[in-house]
């Protein structure tokens, strides 16, 4: 994350510091690495998948697994709107995120994962 050395890389380390506020016991892994990504896309698991982090030119995408299934009150997801399953948070340049809100997001995706509602706190809290 790290040797993106521009806001890209400060807005990946922020998402990943409020990961690990949100769940502690999150399993953080490096995947989908070839040629034209070497580097990787980091990926946030417990139970299953949470959500990964993928950089672009413009933008780093957070990519929430089964986003769909999330409540998501204060409108973070701005992406991947229209599929059944994920949903997606695009931050910009510039951009700051709701940290509350999307320790929330982690919170909940953690509890979905665990076959709980999302309603009840999970062991990540």
């Amino acid at each position: 994350m790290a040797e993106l050395g521009d806001w890209r890389g400060e807005a990946l380390a922020r998402a990943r510091a409020l990961i690990r506020e949100a769940c502690p016991d999150v399993v953080e892994e490096v995947k989908w690495k070839k040629p034209s990504n070497p580097s990787g896309v980091p990926a946030w698991s417990h139970a299953g998948l949470i959500c990964t982090g993928e950089t672009y030119k413009d933008k780093v995408k957070l990519t929430f697994a089964n986003g769909a299934a999330l409540n998501d009150p204060a409108g973070l997801f701005n992406a991947s709107l229209d599929g059944n399953a994920r949903r997606a948070i695009d931050i910009r340049e510039g951009d700051r995120i709701d940290a509350a809100a999307f320790k929330a997001l982690i919170r909940a995706a953690a509890a979905l994962n665990e076959g709980k509602s999302a309603k009840k706190k999970p062991k990540c809290a």
